[in-house]
């Protein structure tokens, strides 16, 4: 079996308005975001309902955000992340061959990654921050088992429909250098390097949809 879950394809854009009185004054925060997450898979039959193989699990996905006060920008972060992995996947169809087929699968990923971020900030206190980080070493696990059916399109091709529980590790190890600039006159006053690293654990759903090509039995 050739396949892949078709995942998520996204394209967000929001704006927001909100006021702090007395004296009123008006802001305006947007937010644009997109990605992508495909996970195209290879399987071999060990048994007549029984599948095991392995799969790519590649994704992408940027967010930028704008706040303003009176037409002037006074905050820009602008995020990029890109993931690559691979990993495992085993799944068992229930019942007899026909045109519904339903199916229990359990898969594992793990990958490295990249992300970046750039932005400024225009503080209060009258002075402008302007940050520049990336992360090259990335790494992530994703384990989840599902359950779902296939719907036979006919003697070779399959589209599923699954949803299952999602666990997911992800470790960053990030370095930034940010500018201070006291006066805004465009000359840095003060420079700053930082080194974070981030680890994030999360418990999740998710449904997802992706199609199968069964290949015959070589003879």
């Amino acid at each position: 079996m050739v396949g892949s879950s078709i995942g998520s394809v996204f394209f967000n854009s929001k704006k927001s308005d909100y006021s702090f009185p007395p004296p009123t004054t008006g802001y305006t925060s947007s937010n644009t975001s997109y990605g992508f997450n495909l996970a195209p898979n290879t399987g071999w039959f060990v048994s007549n309902n029984t599948s095991i193989g392995a799969r790519l699990n590649l994704g992408f996905n940027r967010d930028k955000t704008l706040d303003e006060a009176n037409g002037n920008t006074f905050n820009k972060n602008d995020y990029t992340s890109f993931r690559l992995g691979i990993g495992g996947f085993t799944r068992m169809y229930f019942g007899k061959p026909g045109t519904w087929l339903p199916f229990g699968q359990f898969n594992l990923d793990l990958g490295m990654g990249s992300s970046k971020t750039n932005g400024f900030t225009y503080f209060a206190a009258g002075y402008k921050e302007t940050y520049d980080g990336k992360s090259t070493g990335d790494f992530f696990i994703d384990a989840g088992y599902s359950f779902g059916v296939s719907k036979m399109l006919n003697k070779n091709t399959s589209l599923d429909l699954y949803g299952g529980y999602l666990y997911s590790y992800n470790k960053n190890e990030f370095e930034s250098t940010t500018l201070k600039d006291i006066d805004l006159d465009g000359i840095t006053d003060e420079t700053a390097k930082l080194q974070q690293t981030l680890k994030t654990t999360a418990h999740g759903f998710s449904i997802n949809l992706g199609f199968q090509i069964f290949l015959d039995k070589k003879k």
